[in-house]
């Protein structure tokens, strides 16, 4: 994800509290669709459709930050 920002990310994880929970949770959504889409854990479609559009808000949400810091570098 971003791999323009692996560096910015790297930085942010270790200084900004809230873009790690962000970047966290968007990771433990990510791997819960994943666990659903091979049935290792129970879902119905609709569960994974609103798993995706909460990723996709997270990852959102990670964007705004990492651009507004990267023009304050």
């Amino acid at each position: 994800m971003f791999p323009e920002y692996r560096d910015l990310i790297t930085q942010l994880k270790t200084t900004d509290h809230h873009f790690t929970r962000l970047f966290d949770e968007h990771n433990a959504v990510d791997q819960k669709i994943k666990n659903m889409e091979s049935h290792i854990e129970a879902g119905t479609p609709e569960e994974i459709e609103v798993l995706k559009k909460e990723k996709l808000h997270l990852k959102d949400q990670l964007y705004v930050i990492l651009k507004k810091s990267d023009a304050l570098a």
